[in-house]
């Protein structure tokens, strides 16, 4: 049995901290498991490192990245680097150098986890966000003309291509048509007359193809005011890079916090390895204080097995991080508790322990 080779990229902030209880979970799981195993190697890269050499990871990163099977990002951001530099000279540059077109971001309510709104239930707030990843809005075309004159300007392209946009509304058909659930596009083509009009019409010729699947159509303005008023009427979800972005935020907010945000960048065909991460964010001002809750990061692991072809082992880490939630046994401080992140972590270990031989 080869192992799974892992790039870790722990970044910066509590990235360390979380990624090592992740790390600790999947180790743990595969030794119970017996059917996979995983060689872990770990880069310096972020924030620190761009202060220290002016780049956010090495010259021959990509290259170094590309022979492993998957990609585990902590975090990138840290005060002193704009974050523009953090994101684009090393985030999307995985993303789109990898072509992971697709970013996958469950918004699921589980047992035991807050919620701010009265109608928030498990059964009402379970959602599929499938996010166009590696074009759109964040596409980094545009120019910036006659700075810092008075008549300057700045253009910023999405872009919007028939490849990129049939292909992320192809891979939500089929998810929505596996799982038996509905499927939503949410856009703007009131306002964005041509990149939205276009991303409407490809749903719509697409959506010919799978007649069995239910469908609708919301503005991205109207779909915000909608997920807090009705969240059940979305299930899986398919929208642009920058609506995907901002309305999963919103998600995280309303199935229990930033410590419970998974994401998952995929490249379906597994020409490239793809990149699971929690998406909370460095947090830079807990940093060092180990608070910070560790759930998204184990949460984004379950992700690392269900992409392997080990659903069962997905959600047996997705049943443990719920009973936790449930009975509040260590949580962080962020959930109301007052265990650290390491006591998170190995009350996670304990309870895949216990589950995994009590289902045997």
């Amino acid at each position: 049995m080869n192992p799974y080779k892992i790039a870790v990229i722990s970044g910066d902030g509590i990235g360390p901290e979380v990624i090592d209880e992740g790390i600790k979970v999947m180790k743990r799981v595969a030794e119970l498991d017996g059917r996979l195993s995983f060689e872990f190697t770990h880069f310096p890269w972020g924030c620190e490192y761009y202060l220290e050499h002016g780049q956010m990871m090495a010259s021959d990163g990509m290259e170094q990245l590309e022979k492993f099977d998957a990609i585990y990002l902590g975090a990138v951001g840290f005060p002193g680097v704009p974050d523009h530099i953090s994101l684009w000279d090393l985030l999307l540059i995985i993303r789109k150098q990898f072509d992971q077109y697709v970013n996958i971001r469950p918004i699921q309510l589980l047992n035991g986890a807050p919620c701010p709104i009265d109608n928030g239930t498990k059964e009402t707030i379970d959602m599929l966000f499938i996010r166009e990843n590696s074009e759109g809005e964040y596409a980094g075309a545009g120019d910036w003309l006659f700075k810092g004159k008075p008549e300057e300007v700045v253009l910023q392209t999405g872009v919007f291509s028939r490849k990129g946009t049939e292909r992320i509304i192809r891979y939500a058909f089929e998810t929505a048509s596996d799982l038996g659930k509905t499927l939503t596009s949410i856009s703007k083509a009131n306002a964005l007359n041509y990149s939205m009009v276009f991303w409407d019409q490809v749903f719509e010729e697409v959506s010919l193809e799978y007649p069995h699947v239910e469908t609708a159509s919301y503005l991205v303005d109207a779909a915000a005011m909608l997920m807090i008023k009705n969240p059940a009427r979305f299930e899986v979800v398919v929208t642009s890079n920058l609506f995907g972005d901002i309305l999963t935020d919103l998600g995280a907010a309303l199935a229990g916090g930033m410590g419970l945000a998974a994401g998952a960048n995929i490249n379906p065909e597994k020409t490239y390895p793809s990149m699971f991460e929690p998406i909370h964010g460095s947090a830079p001002d807990i940093a060092g204080q180990h608070i910070a809750n560790p759930l998204a990061a184990i949460w984004s692991a379950s992700q690392m097995f269900d992409f392997f072809g080990f659903e069962d082992l997905g959600k047996l880490l997705l049943d443990s991080i719920e009973e936790l939630l449930v009975t509040k046994s260590a949580l962080t401080p962020d959930l109301g508790g007052s265990a650290s992140t390491i006591e998170v972590g190995d009350a996670i270990v304990a309870l895949i322990e216990s589950k995994y031989v009590n289902n045997k």
